[in-house]
């Protein structure tokens, strides 16, 4: 054993400062013990508006969109459609078998598997948005899924944009639910709806490769002239984060790739106004029609399913007489990517684009309209394609076919979706045509203004209510008149207006059949029944039964934008989770709470201008 030498005393005290300083670290320097509190001010004062938490929750939300996004498009466009397609181009007569199967599947998944059959896709997401305060069913999810894969999956007129941002919208509304049970991130009724835009965006990003056209389109897609400005953050982050997940396994190639023109000259950007004002002229008759045609459907009293059977013969007939009159490749069915690099790489004629935008329309309305499950983004950008190239071959005689169809295509989606920022920026990221941003903006703003406030979603709203900032903090069961008379059911209107004095504060009354709420009635729908026939009406049959409803944990600007939105009762029934209703919420309640002294003050201090230094 080796016998070690003493340590001297002074290596000794060095050793102990050394480790003393060791322990004490960069953590306990002077100038960082001086600068710590500032930086920490700073970094409170830059996330304020609770940025962190987008910080966290964004990102989930975009891995798990890509993830289910990825999944959707591979079952779809690499598992079912390729085979399915050149099966349909081989044999034309299988397109009403196949077309009758994959429509009928659908109508018998909606109407067993779901709650209503009607609801589903895009309109579900802008529901929800604009009424169910970003609630979304997640029982009918995979249903949901399976009827879309059946309609696009078996050659239905649309694409997978549907169920992508049904599915991202659907995720962010369950998480939600998930991270206010865990009381962590402090979520409230606001952040479902902007979580509920967020998936929505995600959806679009991953399924288009294109996450500025993701951001874009789920801001623009709840409003005709209005953005949904609170979920520009979390939209921007969890629209690159699905986008990224998506390329991991199927690459960031752009989805249609063709040679952009370098240049344009003045005569082009008047040649793409005039091709917009035409395509909106278009888009406005197709936008009519389709929505005439699901209002009929939606009143039509037959199963879901011969609805829908209905609606695939009527799209496979589309398909069938289009390859009967020009046989070749191009069909105006399915999701119908590949036709993208043939109406661009290919020479067809005027008549036979024309003729091909024609019937791709027509089969949009026939799958869609019937209650297919998806959504037509796809199908307006290759109309407006199509058309496009038409356009540019028999009217402007240019060579340029890439830049009137890359317009044709923005125009369309402008007038059918009132989305022309959303547009324009697909056009450049999912084509790769950066060039025509300009010519397309042209094109899609003379389309958006042409075609009016006709649009291929009948739950896009005009622009937000008005947002009164001084109520935060305030809930609705603070205001709330808890003091409420209820009226049976079976009560006939002369009994109930007995029971109504001059004191009575509200027109509106909760109606109960047994213990059951059923909806509300109010004392306009009363005035406008006969009073000789009050003895024999019962209340019932002035009971609306889609009164909104809303808890009384909700804050007060959620509830005054519920009153505000167009088509609404003057009055919310305010109801607890076991379904008991607790008061009710006027319009006149609201600006009672604006005029109490702590809100003027806030109000004020709101509207005051401050003073130059």
């Amino acid at each position: 054993m080796l016998n070690t030498p003493p340590i001297d005393p002074k290596t000794r005290r060095f050793e102990k400062k050394v480790k003393a300083h060791r322990g004490k670290g960069l953590l306990h320097h002077p100038l960082l013990r001086k600068y710590a509190p500032l930086i920490h001010e700073d970094l409170a004062a830059v996330y304020a508006r609770d940025l962190r938490k987008w910080l966290v929750i964004a990102p989930i939300i975009g891995v798990i969109t890509g993830l289910l996004t990825t999944a959707i498009a591979i079952v779809i466009l690499k598992r079912m459609w390729p085979p399915i397609l050149s099966y349909y181009l081989r044999h034309h007569w299988a397109m009403l078998p196949g077309l009758l199967l994959g429509c009928i599947a659908t109508g018998l998944i909606m109407q067993y598997l779901t709650p209503d059959p009607d609801e589903h896709s895009t309109e579900e997401i802008i529901r929800s948005y604009h009424e169910h305060q970003g609630d979304v069913n997640m029982r009918p999810f995979l249903a949901k899924l399976a009827a879309a894969a059946a309609t696009v999956g078996l050659g239905g007129s649309a694409a997978l944009e549907g169920p992508s941002i049904y599915g991202g919208g659907a995720i962010g509304s369950w998480l939600w639910e998930q991270l206010r049970r865990a009381q962590r991130f402090r979520l409230d009724a606001r952040d479902r709806r902007i979580m509920l835009i967020c998936g929505a965006a995600a959806g679009m990003s991953a399924v288009f490769r294109a996450p500025l056209t993701g951001i874009v389109f789920s801001l623009e897609m709840p409003y005709k002239d209005d953005l949904a400005h609170e979920a520009l953050l979390p939209s921007l982050i969890a629209s690159v984060v699905s986008f990224m997940t998506l390329s991991s396994f199927l690459g960031s190639a752009p989805l249609f790739d063709f040679a952009a023109e370098p240049s344009f000259t003045r005569h082009d950007l008047l040649w793409c106004a005039l091709l917009g004002l035409a395509i909106g002229l278009v888009g406005m008759g197709f936008v009519t029609t389709f929505r005439r045609v699901r209002a009929f459907c939606v009143n039509w009293s037959a199963p879901h399913w011969v609805k829908l059977a209905v609606g695939g013969a009527l799209t496979a007939l589309c398909g069938m007489a289009f390859v009967h009159l020009y046989n070749g490749p191009l069909i105006p069915l399915g999701p119908n990517y590949e036709a993208v690099g043939l109406i661009l790489q290919h020479s067809y004629s005027s008549a036979e684009l024309a003729t091909f935008g024609l019937f791709k329309m027509a089969a949009t309305i026939f799958t869609l309209g019937a209650g297919g499950v998806s959504a037509m983004f796809v199908p307006l950008f290759l109309t407006g394609g199509s058309l496009g190239v038409a356009f540019a071959q028999s009217v402007a005689h240019s060579p340029a076919l890439g830049l009137y169809a890359a317009v044709g295509m923005a125009s369309f989606i402008a007038a059918g979706y009132k989305t022309p920022l959303a547009a324009v920026v697909f056009v450049a990221e999912a084509t790769g045509g950066h060039a025509f941003i300009i010519p397309s903006l042209v094109g899609a703003a003379v389309a958006y203004a042409v075609s009016g406030d006709a649009s291929a979603s009948g739950d896009q709203r005009l622009h937000e209510a008005v947002k009164v900032h001084a109520l935060q903090g305030v809930t609705v069961g603070e205001v709330m008149q808890s003091d409420i008379l209820a009226a049976p059911a079976m009560l006939t209107l002369r009994e109930f207006a007995a029971t109504l004095s001059p004191h009575t504060r509200h027109e509106v009354f909760p109606v109960f059949d047994g213990g059951t709420l059923i909806g509300a009635c109010s004392v306009w729908a009363l005035s406008h029944v006969p009073p000789q026939e009050w003895h024999t009406r019962k209340i019932r049959d002035i009971t609306q039964p889609l009164v909104a409803r809303i808890s009384p944990h909700t804050p007060l600007p959620e509830a005054l934008r519920l009153i505000l939105r167009e088509d609404s009762e003057p009055t919310l029934l305010v109801v607890e989770e076991d379904h008991k209703v607790v008061g009710i919420l006027t319009k006149g309640d609201i600006l009672q709470t604006l005029m109490l002294p702590h809100v003027e003050s806030a109000v004020e201090e709101e509207m005051a201008v401050p003073s130059p230094a």
